[in-house]
């Protein structure tokens, strides 16, 4: 009789654990990792690598001194500018203007860089992969150059008034880096204007600072997503969702 009770007691376990795997397996709390990954996974794995270098370079970046401190990417004078640091000499507190002008520059990208994440989410929502694996199998920062190349000239319209209006906030000593700029540039031109300056073939400065800050700060962005992309294709633990898991777990079966 005992025997007879052991056996139904291991057919019921037996038969409570496939019911309970099959709930679970109807539920999606066990994954079926065995599937082979669908083009739309991986287009959805490129999207959210993207995402998550986004939201990693937005943060770095735009803290204060994200920029400032980062001797790769820090913001220095444009090139333009040249002429002035070369006569630095001709400007009334030439060299104290330079330094401020380039904090001030730095603060604009790290203030500006913070509203770059849903152009970015909005960018990467409307393209269209169609050749995801290719990416996936391709260059460490393929997705992150394949976004720069489809996306560029419209987050550079998108970024230009954000950029534009950090230009003109009071981020440093309460003065505005178009009111440092303008400060350092008329001190500068208003020597190279002079009959003195022209004699010596001295010629103004002029630069559009809106084109110059917001093409520097969106290479910066690029470079910080491209290192995310690099750090989710090498390192597992990089990937912090199911999506991003399943879709670059092949990778390390290369």
């Amino acid at each position: 009789m005992n025997k007879i009770l052991y056996l139904a007691l291991i057919c019921f376990t037996l038969t409570s654990h496939a019911q309970i795997n099959s709930v679970k397996s109807i539920s999606g709390i066990t994954k079926n990792t065995s599937l082979p990954v669908s083009n739309a996974e991986v287009i959805d794995g490129l999207k959210s690598s993207l995402n998550v270098g986004i939201e990693k370079a937005v943060e770095k970046l735009g803290m204060e001194n994200g920029f400032y401190n980062d001797a790769a990417l820090k913001l220095l004078l444009p090139p333009e500018a040249k002429a002035i640091t070369n006569n630095i000499r001709l400007v009334p507190g030439g060299q104290d203007l330079v330094n401020k002008t380039v904090l001030s520059l730095n603060r604009t990208a790290e203030d500006a860089v913070k509203e770059a994440t849903p152009i970015f989410r909005n960018a990467i929502m409307n393209m269209s992969f169609q050749d995801a694996m290719s990416i996936l199998f391709g260059k460490e920062n393929a997705a992150t150059e394949y976004l720069r190349k489809s996306t560029y000239s419209q987050l550079k319209v998108a970024f230009t008034p954000k950029v534009k209006t950090s230009l003109n906030k009071p981020l440093v000593a309460n003065v505005s880096t178009n009111q440092t700029w303008s400060l350092l540039c008329s001190g500068y031109n208003g020597v190279a204007n002079s009959t003195a300056g022209r004699f010596s073939r001295m010629k103004p400065v002029n630069v559009n600072l809106e084109n110059y800050v917001t093409e520097k700060a969106l290479d910066a962005l690029f470079i910080k997503i491209a290192a995310v992309e690099k750090d989710i294709r090498t390192n597992p633990a990089a990937r912090i969702n199911d999506v991003l898991q399943r879709v670059f777990g092949q990778l390390d079966k290369k």
